[in-house]
């Protein structure tokens, strides 16, 4: 029985390797986007689906307006999830500067289990721009981001753009954990993207081609699932699409978000976007996501199972003999995860101008194998609650 755990181990560990390797170089491959100087008729419709977010939909209403951006060619549809705070009252200031509020519950009368897609469904209809933009309530764009997005997706001829996203952490250890979590998650994103495994974005920061997103009926056949706005439509628009999906690489387009305020509402938060792991039709994501899992999950139970059981391997490496314990080969997986995910959040940190966290990525590993086992499991066989609503 240790033979086969060692066996299986070792595999596991180098394919891990391998795939945080690949997506290393994914990230590098792929240089900065510089914006054009060319001027562009492109009208644009930015939608923000928003759900009790009287904090938050101000400044990122203000954040959207203060780009310099022609406004004959934008506009933004902002839908209220049934907020029973000042939500609606606060759009509807903006409603001199473009800004348009839709109610959810004037065209909805029954429960459903995606709300936002629902939302975006609606906005997408009553919009009148060729590229639709979407983003959340709790989010501050930059200054160039829509000049920028404008001006990638005429030159590119996109059909669906996924773009950076970064969190405003501040200095308590579960602020600076989401950070680096999302870091590896963003750095995942631009990679496979960019490769063209399509495997990841995130809705705080993408653009379609409305065009496209009625060529592929929307979200029918995915409307269903709670989660999967951003990923599952990618996905669809790239069965369509399949050379005409890219990652914009810029400083000038990364939005800010806040991180989750309490470890439940963290975990919540990720069992929802782990939900849809087995949704995707493109099985090569799900076998990448059941690898990882599996991984995290024996570096949770080998050192468990050496406090009852902790084996002693023999090896020799040429004339060398080794001799380790199970849990000395456990530490060293370990090691060996935390360098080779370091090297490949370095750049992705520079990039986003998060190198300081990097510190503090030994420390928060434990924590993060531990996360990504429940929640991975939760993800599959339990529920959650997002929003004031229970999702199963």
């Amino acid at each position: 029985m240790s033979s086969i755990v060692l066996i299986v181990s070792v595999l596991l560990l180098l394919a891990y390797v391998l795939v945080i390797i690949y997506y290393r170089s994914g990230w590098l491959s792929m240089e900065d986007y510089v914006i054009s100087k060319e001027k562009f008729s492109t009208k644009v419709t930015v939608v923000i689906p928003a759900r009790n977010e009287e904090n938050n939909i101000g400044p990122c209403l203000s954040s959207i307006l203060a780009n310099n951006f022609p406004a004959t060619h934008l506009q933004v549809i902002v839908v209220d999830d049934h907020s029973d705070d000042h939500t609606p009252q606060i759009v509807r200031s903006f409603s001199e500067k473009n800004v348009t509020l839709i109610a959810l519950k004037d065209h909805l009368h029954n429960k459903i289990n995606s709300y936002k897609k629902k939302a975006l469904d609606i906005a997408i209809a009553k919009s009148t721009g060729e590229l639709i933009i979407s983003t959340d309530a709790d989010c501050i764009v930059p200054p160039l981001w829509l000049q920028t997005i404008v001006s990638f997706y005429n030159e590119e001829n996109a059909k669906f753009i996924a773009m950076p996203v970064t969190y405003r952490y501040d200095k308590n250890f579960l602020s600076v954990f989401q950070s680096l979590d999302f870091l590896t998650l963003q750095g995942i994103t631009g990679a496979a993207v960019n490769r063209g495994f399509h495997s990841m974005c995130n809705g705080a920061n993408v653009a379609y081609s409305k065009e496209a997103f009625f060529e592929v009926k929307g979200f029918e056949g995915i409307d269903g699932i709670a989660s999967g706005d951003d990923m599952l439509l990618m996905h669809k628009i790239a069965v369509q699409y399949p050379a005409h999906i890219e990652f914009l690489k810029s400083p000038d387009v990364i939005v800010q978000t806040a991180p989750m305020g309490t470890i439940g509402n963290f975990f919540q938060q990720r069992i929802r976007w782990a939900s849809k792991a087995d949704k995707y039709d493109d099985k090569r994501i799900f076998w990448v996501l059941l690898m990882v899992y599996l991984f995290n999950l024996l570096l949770l139970a080998l050192p468990i199972a050496a406090l009852w059981y902790n084996p002693v391997y023999h090896f020799s490496i040429g004339e060398f003999p080794a001799i380790f314990s199970l849990l000395q080969w456990w530490i060293l997986m370990l090691i060996i995860k935390t360098w080779i995910e370091l090297r490949f959040l370095f750049p992705v940190a520079i990039f986003f101008g998060q190198a300081q966290l990097l510190w503090w990525f030994p420390v928060a590993q434990p924590f993060h194998i531990i996360y990504t086992v429940i929640a991975g499991w939760l993800g599959k066989f339990g529920k959650y609650r997002w929003k004031g609503r229970w999702v199963s």
